[in-house]
């Protein structure tokens, strides 16, 4: 099965942590990928672009598109989405690792169920080196408990997912939300009816930080998933019982605590500490 990969850099990523990423998603793959999508969203320094150009020689299956100024994640994965020649799509950032069986796991999900629309799968966190594994985060594997997951929390881990193009463009496609253009894809897809699953393994290896707890936080990060729980209460997905337990938590925790609080939050309830 052929499929493309949706990846997006920046100015700001590291070039190191990039190069690491695409090794993980070709060099080290059981499964290539039979193109990869990569939006420069703005312009980057000379360490990323040498980075790209490495990758470009090295791989014929890449496709680079290059934005004038950067627009946003949600908006530069819209792009890489609608710009994919084949309907399989996986989704990878730019600082993470992908284990060497990710690609070959979620072709063999698809390939024994044509009707589901996205497969995911579980992430373990790593602070500094790769084997300094200090959390994971689990995701509910069956269609329905994704669903029921859903009306609390994101049930996917958005680095780790295959889609199909027709049914992200089928719900809309991205939209920017301020870190949140994968949870608003997840409902929107689940409203236009698409079957989800996770495959109950880990998949990628996240590089994470204090920094990652502090883009978890703030007013403008609080907004959005308010704007995620009133949107599914607006479309029945929850009550508004729910929408108020759900919009409470999110308060108390990105606007309330501080970021190193907010770690040790998300460590010992969000995730599983390794």
């Amino acid at each position: 099965m052929k499929f493309s990969v949706a990846m997006s850099v920046y100015k700001n990523d590291n070039a190191q942590h990039f190069d690491r990423a695409l090794e993980s998603i070709t060099a080290f793959q059981t499964v290539k990928p039979s193109e990869i999508v990569l939006v420069v969203d703005g312009p980057v320094d000379d360490k990323l672009n040498g980075v790209i150009k490495k990758y470009e020689f090295a791989y014929p299956i890449f496709k680079v598109i290059r934005l004038d100024k950067n627009g946003g994640l949600g908006n530069a994965l819209k792009l890489a989405v609608e710009n994919a020649s084949y309907d399989l799509i996986a989704r990878m950032d730019s600082d993470d690792v992908s284990l060497p069986t990710r690609f070959e796991q979620q072709l063999a999900f698809f390939e024994s169920d044509s009707s589901v629309n996205i497969v995911g799968g579980d992430i373990s966190e790593f602070i500094g080196e790769e084997d300094n594994i200090v959390a994971c985060r689990k995701v509910p594997i069956s269609d329905q408990k994704i669903k029921d997951y859903m009306k609390v929390r994101c049930p996917f881990n958005h680095v780790s997912v295959m889609y199909k193009k027709s049914a992200v463009l089928n719900a809309g496609g991205y939209l920017d939300l301020f870190w949140n253009e994968d949870y608003f894809l997840w409902i929107r897809m689940q409203l236009a009816g698409a079957k989800f699953a996770n495959t109950g393994t880990i998949l990628v290896n996240v590089r994470t930080g204090a920094d990652m707890y502090a883009r978890r936080g703030g007013k403008k990060y609080f907004e959005s998933e308010k704007y995620l729980q009133k949107y599914m209460l607006e479309h029945k997905m929850i009550g508004y019982p729910t929408y108020i337990s759900n919009v409470a938590k999110r308060l108390i925790v990105q606007r309330c605590l501080p970021n190193r609080l907010r770690g040790w939050v998300f460590r010992k309830f969000a995730r599983g500490q390794a």
